[in-house]
């Protein structure tokens, strides 16, 4: 059952019945490769969302004035990676069949793998736009498949060739980038192309999976794997605004924020700001 969180992202208190779009967080990082810390990301962004405003005047939209509902943090299995990863999918899936929108909050990547498997199973013409610094299309990670390292090629397990397409990439090993060649279509450094692939996806059903990596660690550096040569957190806000805007995002994920990384609050108040731009654009 989908109950209101006591403590919610900014005006995100609509009740179930009666919201397009249900956040909650996946506190999980129990493979994340270098930094651990993601599992605070979700709690940090909903408690600092306070430190910005309801209304943005990126789009001239409010909060206020969305359909929003925050159902809270999932009490996570972090000593079993696949019931954690089934615990999310159960969320999802109740979510979708609440006829809303899943938006969830992580948490380290692999996350992103439960919540797309309930989606896969009502939308089984799904596509993928993810926007990352990392290819996260290792067959396997220190000997394990399930990684964060590994989420999409996890998830193209699932979809096969020409559903998934990939913005920012700027960190990988050889095998990645070469095996991506052949599979995936991906846009290196930055969202150029971005355009061609909504116009090519139109009326597609979309998950939009967000690794907030993408930015450049000197605007964000809260993160557990920080890659130079990212991305501003303008370029960002506008390429996320308009997929949530221009596609047909059935449900969507921002993960890899590792507050304590970044004392000076930065880049938690960055990922807020992307959380808000993104509702906003969802809710037509």
């Amino acid at each position: 059952m989908l109950n209101k969180n006591v403590e919610v992202f900014m005006a995100c208190e609509k009740e179930a019945h009666e919201a397009d779009i249900v956040l909650f967080g996946a506190p999980f990082d129990s493979t994340t490769s270098y930094r651990p810390g993601t599992r605070f990301g979700s709690s940090a962004i909903r408690r600092e969302s306070y430190g910005i405003e309801c209304y943005s005047p990126y789009q001239d939209k409010d909060l206020e004035d969305t359909k929003v509902m925050d159902c809270g943090d999932l009490e996570l299995c972090f000593g079993n990676t696949k019931k954690a990863l089934a615990q999310i999918e159960e969320q999802a899936k109740e979510i979708l069949d609440n006829s809303a929108i899943p938006f969830m909050l992580g948490g380290e990547h692999l996350v992103t793998l439960g919540a797309f498997r309930a989606v896969l199973e009502k939308y089984p013409d799904i596509h993928i736009i993810h926007f990352d610094a990392h290819a996260d299309l290792r067959e396997e990670y220190l000997g394990e498949q399930l990684s964060h390292a590994s989420v999409i090629r996890r998830c193209w397990d699932l979809v096969g060739d020409g559903r998934i397409y990939q913005f920012g990439i700027r960190s990988g090993d050889r095998e990645e980038f070469y095996w991506a060649k052949e599979h995936v279509t991906m846009r290196k450094f930055d969202f150029e192309g971005l355009e061609e692939v909504l116009e090519k996806l139109e009326g597609k059903p979309i998950y939009f999976t967000l690794d907030l990596d993408v930015l450049d660690p000197s605007v964000f550096p809260g993160t557990g794997t920080p890659e130079p040569g990212g991305v501003t957190f303008d370029a960002l806000r506008k390429a996320a605004e308009k997929v949530c805007s221009r596609a047909n995002v059935v449900a969507c994920d921002v993960n890899e924020l590792s507050p304590h990384y970044d004392p000076s609050g930065i880049s938690t108040a960055a990922a807020c700001k992307i959380v808000r731009e993104m509702l906003l654009a969802l809710s037509k």
